[in-house]
């Protein structure tokens, strides 16, 4: 059961929070009345990197992340380190292609950006799927996790929980704008490292250290749990070649095309910022291997020592077999391994999960309804109702992700889930982008015709793997589903391009790279600090920890 103290730590850290974004954000707001949507969608762009990179780390890592990663950790153990270290990749394309030509091309929001390489048909499309998964992938997911995660400890209804804790971030990120919601997503990022670093060393000391784990892996014939690039037909349903054909699928969407992320670069302040904090960040995700995923796999290893008792998860049935519930494997972590006071930083953590991937999301929305949808059709609106707009918007979203909680709640696994929902939603998304900044002969109506019937066909191909699980679409992994789709939708796109050629307008005439050199051509800042030196750094370690983990 939770002690008073760690109670008191949790309330104190959310009354903090809720100071700080208001304080930020009303600060914000009064210095400069001037330029008002401004200020209050992209923080007057006048972010630097080091906030750039925290807040897409925080936006990024949830509630989902450690509940459901320390559950991966403790089923296959590093498998799905994949998607943490496969980021870093597409954050250092982020970083060398795309946050450049956003920036120079001075868009509010990704939509809007494809209505000027394309036209308004592509805006109006992205800007629905965008609102669709940020309310779906970032917001509800998130609150699930963290809804059960706190009826766990606490015994409070999961509704229930979840409402207050939303309402409480909903407010200061109604109230104070991206400004609001940076700021604390930057605190909440160190918090929630702190509280994933407290576990992880818990772990550590309770398991007497890496050898005494591995020694329990080999007792047990379990050594392919240290394992990241896996063989074909491995149990884990994610074989090498899978990783590194579908996740740039579903990376490129997630990390560069996706609203709720890019807009932290959106508001960056100079292109050097806007390059380092999608960089910054992708070193820092380095770590969630090691502080999300390996303290379950401690777990696993500590429970087969009779260190951890698994009896609070597990379920026996009328036949006498066991059962353990892993979703609950990090809640049992925190309230077996930890001394009161430390409890209450990791449900800091926890909270800080959920409250800077729901604030990050609905700055998103707001920012899309309002620049996206209400400004299109009520030209000519001040920036006060642009900005009362978006705020409506933010509460309806926050509303309707409510009542989503329930059917979510199916997935036997969130995070997976999670991702196989994002793989039958990205491809389309994914091959408009690649080809529209990288291809001058990708047309308007071929980008059209591709996010249309490639979304079609993903939705397809989702509900025939649902309703028909027998069949050999259904036994396909999710990653190579969003392989093949993509391939498609390219293919798709290469040939609407021929049949229908572009016709460039004045705007879409310069919104593409003529060459992969050319957004390298910018020097950046000098020293250890250039963008260049930076991303092959990213690289070459990220290729070392590979290799060490293959």
């Amino acid at each position: 059961m939770i002690h008073l103290t760690d109670l008191l730590i949790s309330i104190f850290y959310i009354a903090a929070i809720l100071v700080i974004g208001l304080w930020v954000g009303i600060r914000h707001r009064n210095k400069s009345k001037a330029d008002a949507a401004s200020q209050y969608f992209l923080a007057g762009k006048s972010l630097r990197w080091p906030a750039i990179g925290l807040a897409l780390f925080a936006t990024n890592i949830s509630t989902v992340h450690l509940v459901s990663l320390a559950q991966s950790g403790f089923d296959t153990g590093l498998l799905n380190g994949n998607f943490e270290w496969m980021a870093a990749f597409t954050l250092i394309l982020l970083a060398l292609f795309f946050a450049p030509f956003y920036i120079k091309s001075g868009v509010s929001t990704l939509p809007d950006f494809l209505e000027k390489r394309y036209d308004r048909s592509s805006r109006d499309w992205l800007t629905f799927i965008s609102i669709f998964s940020a309310i779906i992938i970032h917001i509800a997911f998130s609150m699930l996790a963290g809804g059960i995660v706190l009826k766990t400890l606490f015994g409070v209804n999961i509704y229930v929980s979840v409402i207050v804790i939303s309402i409480i971030t909903a407010v200061y990120t109604i109230i104070g704008g991206l400004k609001a919601v940076v700021v604390t997503e930057s605190i909440q990022t160190v918090v929630l490292l702190t509280g994933a670093f407290v576990i992880c060393v818990a772990a550590y000391y309770q398991m007497d250290g890496w050898q005494p784990m591995v020694d329990v892996l080999k007792r047990t014939n379990s050594m392919e749990k240290l394992s990241m690039l896996r063989p074909h037909g491995d149990a884990g349903g994610m074989p090498w070649y899978a990783v590194f054909l579908g996740y740039p699928v579903l990376g490129i969407w997630y990390w560069c095309a996706d609203q709720t992320i890019v807009q932290r670069v959106l508001g960056a302040k100079d292109e050097n910022h806007a390059r380092i904090g999608p960089i910054f960040c992708g070193f820092i995700k380095i770590l969630p291997v090691f502080i999300f995923i390996l303290p379950g796999l401690f777990a696993y290893t500590l429970a087969q020592s009779g260190k951890l008792d698994l009896s609070a998860i597990t379920a026996v049935d009328a036949a006498g077999v066991k059962t353990v519930d892993s979703k609950g494997i990090y809640t049992l972590m925190i309230t077996q391994l930890l001394p009161t006071g430390l409890v209450g930083v990791l449900i800091a953590a926890l909270l800080s999960g959920l409250m800077s991937q729901v604030s990050g999301a609905l700055n998103s929305i707001s920012t899309m309804v309002s620049y996206d949808i209400y400004a299109r059709y009520k030209p000519g609106l001040s920036d006060q109702q642009l900005v009362k707009t978006g705020k409506i918007a933010a509460g309806i979203a926050l509303v309707f992700s409510l009542f989503l909680l329930p059917l979510l709640n199916k997935y036997e696994s969130i995070f997976n889930g999670l991702n196989d929902i994002i793989a039958h939603v990205a491809p389309p998304i994914t091959c408009v982008f690649l080809l529209g900044v990288f291809w001058e002969k990708a047309s308007a109506k071929s980008a059209k015709l591709t996010l249309w019937l490639g979304s079609a066909l993903g939705a397809a191909v989702f509900i025939v793997n649902k309703t028909f699980t027998e069949t050999a679409i259904a036994h396909i992994p999710f990653m190579m589903v969003a392989f093949y789709l993509f391939c498609i939708c390219v293919l798709m796109q290469v040939v609407f391009s021929f049949l229908y050629p572009v016709q460039h307008t004045k705007d879409s005439r310069v919104l593409y790279w003529k060459s992969f050199s050319e957004p390298l051509q910018s020097k950046g800042w000098q020293g250890l600090g250039n963008y260049k030196i930076l991303s092959a750094l990213l690289f070459i370690i990220m290729s070392v920890l590979f290799y060490l983990f293959r």
